[in-house]
């Protein structure tokens, strides 16, 4: 009986005129409510695992540019087993050159007879993840593709065979240049799904010997897929996995009748502080409780991009500063740490789990061999608010349980117990502590369970809370800063901190020309993608600090398109992610024919300088635009072009680098100075 419940009891006693049923209610909810864990009879379905989705996009851009060994440790809290969340299933886009959130990925075909598997970091990424854990799940999902794909229209299902063996050969290409094994592919776009498509999909990775990898579809939404299943027995062979997108915890009845395995395969999305903890603790039972689900994979990853993009800091941990070395190990990974190190992908859940009668849920699995591991979440509502869906009411309060073991299970004398309490009153929150052995008497065991708190019961030893030194403190991007991308043999495609946001700027090496660019960056979309997000007419790469006010940027440029060439630099770019087509700032372009124009917008519909600038394409030239309070100036090859040009917004924002529209351009010595 817990102090909270005996106090009650007293004071209910003492006031004796009050009605005998108060009094009732008060005792009964004291007295513990019995739960039955066993696998005496049938047991639930078989649990694939807690994963992170790294894309979707560009949401682990920062990561790859930490130094080490601050860049290993965060990868051992995401991956390692038991350290941190340990997590099991790792998911990555399979980059269409498209914004897909808050960036975009490079394909590994810009065009159709152009193949390179070494684009990006997520091959690199889901190398790391397989050295910690060699058992990790790995996925791969577009959500957009190449222009070239839809053959002139922004949709990828037109022609089937195209998309089937692009995406084919992606998975193709992990294992013969990367030898990573990719376990499943998924299938999406906002619009609809098509069953022709998968089913041709299904025929060419069968073709090609990959008769191993599964499907998921849509990877979206749980309807119409699901009636489609239940009426084309072709369709239904072809696909292994029902994957539903923020599903809110609910599975519909036609989802339960195709007998598919289903995933919450998008999930979380909020932001990381202690409530976005709360959100991922509910769900992360709930998607099984309510749903049926049997993996839960949280978007993202690692919040490791801008954070004022678009969806600043929705991962299970921050690491958004590969500048100072600084990252954040938030509640989220000691959150998932209560289930993936006491369970592992092909275990069972019991068919005794449920809610608590008092608010809260619990979740048991089995390993089959005697272990038996049991989580117990009593998030609150308000403290367990996700991104999505809307969250209906519901009440939660401290209650007593108790749990009775039986089956196989009556043998347990000790279960390990780990508990995070988020204590949002005293705002002093504690993660993932081990606490002293349970004594389980007679195959029961009693728990006073309060409000917000997460327990792991569970027979396995192995559990253990990582830790490493504090990293460096958190610092804002170097006001000084320079590249001239002279890197041979660059480990990325892309230079350290550049965040491209439409089209993709890669290192290159300009053969034909051994002076002093040699070694650039490169913008190599010339097509529009295929996305469902809105990229801009222009495409761009943002870096920096978003506070920046007043500042210099200068770059080299190189166009390569006669007459229709177009490049800017830019300062105090206040947008990017889907909202990249409306970004304001100071835009700074020439033009191959010859001329210049500075605008106050990427679109360039507002003009606040134009004329004569001489440029023309194959010729290398140095821009520099200088910002300060509502002035704006430029200068050409170090002479002035334009000045004073007024600017009243935005105040503040990256600066960035561009080109007209997609279009080969060339980029180097690229330097800001903020002040």
């Amino acid at each position: 009986q817990s102090a909270a419940c005996s106090g009650r009891m007293e004071l209910s006693l003492m006031v004796v005129p009050v009605l005998a049923l108060v009094l009732a209610l008060v005792l009964d909810s004291c007295w513990s409510q019995s739960y039955v864990l066993t696998d005496g009879d049938k047991l639930g379905r078989v649990f694939d695992g807690i994963g992170g989705l790294s894309g979707g996009g560009a949401t682990s851009r920062l990561l790859v540019n930490y130094a080490e060994p601050y860049r290993s440790q965060i990868l051992d809290y995401l991956f390692k087993p038991n350290f941190g969340a340990s997590l099991h299933i790792l998911k990555v886009e399979i980059g269409g050159d498209a914004q897909t959130t808050d960036g975009t990925e490079p394909s590994h075909m810009h065009y159709d007879n152009d193949e390179n598997y070494f684009r990006g970091y997520e091959w690199w990424l889901m190398k790391e993840a397989k050295k910690r854990n060699p058992n990790i799940t790995l996925i791969g999902l577009p959500w957009a593709f190449p222009g070239w794909v839809g053959r002139g229209k922004n949709w990828p299902y037109d022609y089937p065979d195209i998309t089937a063996a692009y995406v084919v050969k992606w998975i193709l290409g992990a294992k013969q240049y990367h030898d990573l094994d990719i376990q499943y592919v998924g299938i999406w776009n906002e619009r609809s799904y098509d069953a022709k498509y998968i089913k041709l999909l299904r025929y060419t990775l069968d073709k090609s010997g990959l008769e191993a990898v599964r499907i998921v579809a849509s990877d979206n939404l749980w309807e119409p897929i699901v009636v489609s299943l239940l009426l084309d027995p072709e369709l239904s062979s072809a696909v292994d996995v029902i994957g539903a997108h923020y599903p809110g915890t609910i599975t519909v009845t036609e989802a339960l009748k195709t007998q598919k395995k289903l995933w919450s395969s998008e999930d979380y999305s909020s932001f990381n502080d202690e409530v976005g903890g709360g959100c991922w603790a509910r769900i992360l039972n709930q998607n099984y409780v309510n749903g049926l689900m049997t993996a839960t994979i949280s978007w993202n990853l690692v919040a490791s991009y801008y954070e004022d993009l678009p969806f600043g800091r929705d991962g299970l941990m921050t690491a958004e500063e590969p500048w100072s070395g600084n990252y954040v190990v938030e509640s989220p990974i000691w959150i998932t740490a209560h289930t993936t190190q006491f369970s592992q992908p092909g275990w069972t859940y019991l068919q005794t789990v449920g809610h608590l009668e008092h608010g809260g849920s619990y979740v048991a699995l089995t390993d089959g061999k005697g272990n038996l591991t049991v989580v117990i979440e009593t998030m609150t509502h308000d403290h367990s608010v996700c991104i999505r869906p809307p969250l209906p009411p519901f009440n939660v309060t401290s209650q007593n349980a108790t749990f009775q073991l039986k089956g196989s299970f009556t043998s347990i004398e000790e279960l390990q117990v780990w508990r995070s309490q988020f204590n949002f009153k005293t705002k002093k929150p504690y993660f993932f502590e081990k606490l002293p052995p349970l004594k389980v008497l007679n195959g029961s065991f009693t728990l006073s369970l309060a409000e917000d708190e997460v327990y792991t019961l569970t027979t396995i030893t192995t559990g253990n809370k990582g830790s490493y030194p504090d990293p460096p403190p958190s610092a804002p991007f170097p006001k000084v800063y320079k590249d001239n991308f002279d890197v041979l043999n660059p480990p990325f495609s892309e230079a350290p901190d550049f965040a491209d946001q439409t089209g993709v700027f890669e290192y290159y090496v300009n053969l034909t020309d051994p002076g002093p660019h040699l070694f650039t960056l490169r913008q190599v979309v010339t097509q529009r993608p295929i996305t469902w997000a809105t990229d801009a007419d222009q495409t761009i790469s943002v870096i920096g600090d978003h506070q920046w006010q007043d500042l210099t940027v200068s770059c080299d440029i190189f166009m390569e398109n006669i007459q229709t060439g177009g490049v800017f630099v830019a300062a105090r770019v206040d947008k990017g992610g889907g909202s990249v087509r409306s970004a304001r700032g100071v835009f700074f372009w020439v033009f191959a024919d010859g001329s210049y124009r500075v605008t106050n917008d990427l679109a360039g519909q507002t003009v606040l300088a134009e004329g004569l600038s001489g440029t023309q394409a194959f010729g290398w030239y140095t821009l520099t635009l200088t910002v300060q309070g509502q002035y704006a100036s430029g200068l050409l090859n170090g002479f002035p072009l334009w000045r004073n040009a007024v600017v009243l917004t935005p105040k503040n924002g990256w600066a960035a680098i561009g080109t007209h529209s997609f279009e080969l351009a060339q980029f180097d010595n690229f330097s800001v100075i903020a002040e």
